[in-house]
């Protein structure tokens, strides 16, 4: 199984929620669905590091506080990517690298719904129940049971 890490950072704009979602670099790519900012952890790194550090070569922006959100499994790929959660910083100004993502913006959380691929909508189900809608963590998800290879 391929680890992979990343993050669902969340900001408010008005009564709205929007999170951070990104879309693959490539022509190849085109009718894609978008992701959370992720990527393959490096040897020895946590996941928590490897998503902030992913987050930010992604995007730019430098992720605060975060909380796992869990994982999820794809079957196809044969990747298990491991979520956290957090509040954007207030001056988040997210832009694409153009080497493995050709957009990363905010949007709103009932969007990214349709744009997100299908198996990380758990996400944002996860974020919502981990926030209130002022942003505090009420209580981080139990981690979900997953077979050991």
């Amino acid at each position: 199984m391929i680890e992979s890490a990343g993050t669902l950072l969340y900001r408010r704009t008005g009564s709205a929620l929007e999170v951070l979602i990104v879309h693959p670099w490539g022509p190849y790519n085109r009718r894609a669905p978008w992701s959370i900012p992720k990527g393959r952890t490096n040897p020895g790194e946590d996941l928590e590091a490897a998503a902030r550090r992913e987050t930010f070569e992604e995007t730019g922006v430098k992720a605060g506080p975060l909380h796992s959100i869990g994982s999820v499994d794809l079957a196809r790929s044969r990747k298990r990517i491991h979520g956290f959660a957090g509040p954007a910083p207030v001056d988040a100004a997210p832009r694409s690298d153009q080497t493995e993502v050709d957009e990363a913006k905010f949007v709103a959380l009932e969007r990214a719904r349709f744009l997100l691929h299908p198996a990380q909508v758990t996400f944002l189900d996860r974020l919502l129940a981990t926030i209130d809608m002022g942003g505090a963590v009420l209580h981080p998800p139990d981690p979900p049971l997953v077979p050991r290879e």
